[in-house]
């Protein structure tokens, strides 16, 4: 369950690599070393400390990591009283939303703890904000994990609950080494980065949302889907299920069922036509129709759930559900219709949502009236002429 996301800061809420990189040059311009702001992509998600020992090194400056630090200092100080940090559009609406879905949040930067509080303060955003570690209070910078193995200890959550969002290959590299699943922020101001450790790459924060984030982290961690109920368990139908799903739909008598509910193909059709469907609907839309299963002997007994159609012209949630003849007249549909539209109304958002019933087909009919679904019209499926019903949220 994604509980908490980790920010960077430079990059990722302020656009402060060309202010860090101007500041280094100038830094070294006092030992007449002239050099591009290209030479400073390099240490972008690494720290201040790791960059000045570098430039010593790279080109034999008589100066200690220490002094050369508070000169870069000093120039950024400059640096910033001129020309301060622009935010990064829409970052801060990014972690409203996050915080008010409970998602704890944490920076976890390369610069200094003061560097970082002063940020925090000048944009007001410390009230969404857990805390933040320094790279200055780790062992190791990034690329090692140790900076956000350290924010998952001060939140008391594990790697497996996290997103990290980064700018950097370092920081990339070390959420990836941490076990945290890491969505890439391509900041042309951060130079050429290699994000491909990333599970997804954004150019800005405009379309992201919650919601998105928790796609991201649903994808990436393979969390099968699944609704519990009294007597019920919802979950998504895996290859294994076939069998069983062939077997019960051969009792069905298909007048009473639209097409989506086929009952005249083979095993191997069926077969090959689902893996279609778990690669295609299940892994993308984290949402579809799903096997009821008994939760006491974890037997399938039927079908149920929401897809998202094209109907008359317009998207719609459409809701599908069937039970095996056996386990009709148990109250098993209700149980199971009742659990997929809380789903749908309140995870989903939905504002409404549809079925489509064959006109003879009367106990559907008066199963979806039983759930306060009311006629809306015609439609005609495949060779069927059906009822359109609705229900609003």
């Amino acid at each position: 369950m994604l509980k908490a996301v980790i920010f960077d800061m430079d990059g990722v809420i302020v656009d402060s690599e060309p202010v860090h990189a101007k500041a280094a040059a100038f830094a070294l311009k006092k030992y007449k070393v002239d050099i591009s702001i290209e030479y400073f992509y390099q240490f972008i998600g690494s720290t201040t400390y790791y960059m000045c020992q570098k430039m010593i090194e790279d080109y034999n400056i008589d100066a200690t990591p220490e002094t050369l630090l508070d000169l870069n200092n000093e120039m950024k100080q400059y640096l910033l009283e001129k020309e301060g940090y622009p935010v990064i559009p829409y970052v801060i609406d990014l972690m409203k939303d996050l915080h008010s879905h409970g998602i704890k949040l944490i920076i976890a930067s390369s610069s200094m703890p003061e560097a970082i509080q002063r940020v925090m303060q000048s944009l007001h955003i410390e009230s969404y904000f857990e805390g933040f570690i320094s790279g200055m209070q780790v062992a190791n910078p990034k690329p090692a994990p140790d900076i956000f193995l350290a924010a998952c200890d001060f939140l008391s959550v594990s790697p497996e609950e996290c997103i990290v969002i980064e700018d950097s290959t370092n920081g990339v590299n070390a959420a990836y080494q941490a076990g945290i699943t890491s969505i890439g922020f391509i900041n042309p101001n951060s130079g050429n980065q290699d994000l491909s450790k990333a599970a997804i790459l954004v150019e800005g924060f405009d379309e992201v949302d919650y919601e998105f984030i928790k796609e991201v982290y649903q994808d990436t961690h393979k969390k099968p889907f699944k609704i519990e109920t009294e007597r019920l368990l919802i979950r998504e139908v895996t290859l294994e299920d076939i069998p069983s799903l062939y077997e019960l739909y051969q009792d069905l008598d298909s007048k009473e069922y639209p097409d989506d509910f086929k009952n005249n193909m083979d095993l191997d059709t069926m077969y090959e036509l689902h893996k279609a469907y778990i690669e295609n609907v299940y892994q993308i839309y984290g949402h579809g129709l799903w096997g009821v299963f008994t939760k006491k002997e974890n037997k399938l007994i039927g079908r149920c759930g929401v897809e998202y159609k094209s109907i008359q012209g317009n998207p719609e949630y459409e809701i599908g559900y069937l039970i095996g003849k056996p386990y009709q007249r148990k109250g098993y549909a209700k149980e199971g219709v009742t659990a997929i539209l809380d789903y749908t109304f309140h995870t989903l958002n939905a504002s409404s949502l549809v079925a489509i019933i064959h006109k003879n087909n009367n106990k559907s009919i008066a199963f979806a009236e039983s759930i306060g679904m009311k006629l809306s019209g015609e439609i005609h499926r495949g060779h069927r002429d059906c009822y359109l019903f609705r229900l609003t949220n």
